[in-house]
């Protein structure tokens, strides 16, 4: 009995460790907050491109193409946000990282679409367009500035760790 009594006791204490560990991986750390949100910048401006392709004002640069060039350029700081969310996720207990990072995604860019479908388009890239010229010309030491804001009207998926 005494036997059964400490094998129960040591897994308890084992699960409740592991659980403990577990709840610590929950939240983000100000990295992975960033990270969210510079995954969050990207796929923003792709829905906008899109969206607003056909609307680029003359003599400028079609909008679709702005935005692949601005994400070729950083592609790096974007493919190292993607790799520390998938890190996080795996660790985290995600059955399937990459499946949860295109959740992310696909979450963003319904949000972004949905204003484009309430709004009239030409109101929709008149308001939004313009991020992407910016964005543009953003050197990357801004470009991480810009992902370490996290908006109150737009919050990233899990708690900060402060």
């Amino acid at each position: 009995m005494k036997k059964f009594l400490a094998i129960t006791c040591a897994s308890a204490l084992s699960f409740c460790v592991s659980f403990s560990a577990f709840a610590a991986n929950n939240c983000y750390s100000p990295k992975e907050v960033e990270a969210e949100q510079g995954v969050r910048i990207l796929s923003e401006l792709m829905v906008i491109s899109l969206n607003c392709q056909h609307l680029t004002p003359k003599g400028q640069e079609n909008l679709y193409t702005q935005y692949k060039k601005f994400a070729l350029k950083h592609e790096g700081l974007f493919s190292g946000y993607e790799n520390t969310l998938l890190r996080f996720y795996d660790k985290d207990g995600e059955a399937n990282p990459n499946a949860h990072l295109h959740e992310v995604r696909t979450d963003v860019a319904n949000r972004i679409s949905k204003d484009a479908a309430v709004m009239r388009p030409d109101a929709f890239c008149k308001a939004y367009a313009p991020r992407i010229a910016k964005a543009s010309v953003m050197p990357e030491p801004k470009i991480r500035r810009w992902a370490q804001t996290v908006f109150p009207g737009h919050p990233v998926s899990r708690q900060s760790c402060k």
